[in-house]
């Protein structure tokens, strides 16, 4: 389900996941997918989470708190305790070489349900009080906490040269996405892509780096699935051009897993929070050196090429 070679829809689009087998293929958010993004075939991982968000109403299930940290790891002005820090994907950009090691543990991602865009505008989001009603979670749980937690980093003002939004639909996140990159003038313009790794995830061992593939363009956003009862997506870009993405092929030395990641290399780090968990984990401190992280399991990353000079930042 997830072969390496099928990672990059982008890259090799004739070896796309065709999800027109699926049934997320009829649904109104695969295609307003093919109409904003007609380069890149949704790929299979966000049409199972759609198809989820189809069949499974969150407001009928008993929402639990996410175990998993990655998004937050990845989120400018968070601070995590070191025990949470230390499970964060950082790494430096020199490791990115074909042959290098890593050791990682890909932990298991609760893949949120992507609601339907006429439902997720019904469903409350900004009051933590509506929240919380809505879907039955009790007042001072855990669940709780983390919703009031996305709900704080949604509403903190993005940083200085930074674009930032929060969406909750896949229509919105495109819609967001795109419009930082100041609209698509041709078609094709804007592309997508998704981490291809398995939501059980893969254990703790070395990684050896089998090819790097840089994923060039005039401007990148990365979108985060933030902790919530369904698909919260928090999108940012910065104006001036500071990072630089990757898809990195890796493969487990003990058990010969495969997992194809997108990187981002953040190039610029100097107004992050010092206490962000990257430089406790680097051994480094903000914009000493550049910080490169893995996007976790569901999130996206669109890049517009460089033909297209229509970006207004």
């Amino acid at each position: 389900m997830y072969p390496s070679t099928l990672l990059m829809v982008v890259v090799v689009a004739g070896a796309a996941v065709v999800y027109g087998g699926y049934p997320a293929a009829n649904t109104p958010a695969a295609q307003f997918w093919e109409q904003a993004l007609p380069g890149t075939p949704m790929p299979e991982v966000i049409a199972d989470l759609v198809q989820r968000g189809s069949d499974h109403s969150p407001l009928a299930e008993r929402y639990s708190a996410l175990p998993g940290t990655s998004n937050l790891c990845i989120i400018y002005d968070t601070k995590l305790p070191s025990a949470e820090a230390r499970k964060c994907l950082f790494f430096h950009e020199e490791q990115l070489r074909p042959g290098s090691t890593m050791t990682f543990n890909f932990p298991a991602e609760e893949g949120l349900a992507i609601l339907p865009h006429d439902v997720a505008q019904k469903v409350p989001f900004g009051n933590l009080d509506d929240v919380l009603a809505a879907f039955h979670i009790p007042v001072g749980s855990a669940e709780a906490a983390q919703v009031e937690h996305t709900l704080s980093l949604c509403r903190a003002p993005p940083l200085a040269g930074e674009a930032k939004a929060c969406a909750t639909s896949l229509e919105s996140t495109v819609q967001s996405a795109t419009d930082m990159l100041g609209g698509a003038t041709n078609a094709g313009a804007v592309r997508a892509a998704t981490p291809e790794v398995p939501a059980a995830g893969l254990p703790r061992q070395p990684y050896v780096v089998q090819a790097v593939t840089p994923l060039d363009g005039d401007h990148h956003v990365a979108c985060h699935v933030m902790p919530f009862p369904y698909a919260v997506y928090q999108c940012h870009m910065s104006a001036v051009m500071s990072e630089k993405v990757y898809v990195v092929s890796l493969r487990g030395l003990s058990d010969g897993s495969a997992a194809d990641m997108v990187a981002f290399c953040h190039l610029d780090t100097s107004k992050w929070n010092p206490g962000h968990p990257a430089f406790e984990v680097l051994h480094t401190r903000p914009g000493a050196t550049p910080v490169c992280h893995f996007m976790p399991y569901g999130n996206l990353a669109f890049i517009k090429d460089e033909g297209d000079r229509s970006l207004a930042c």
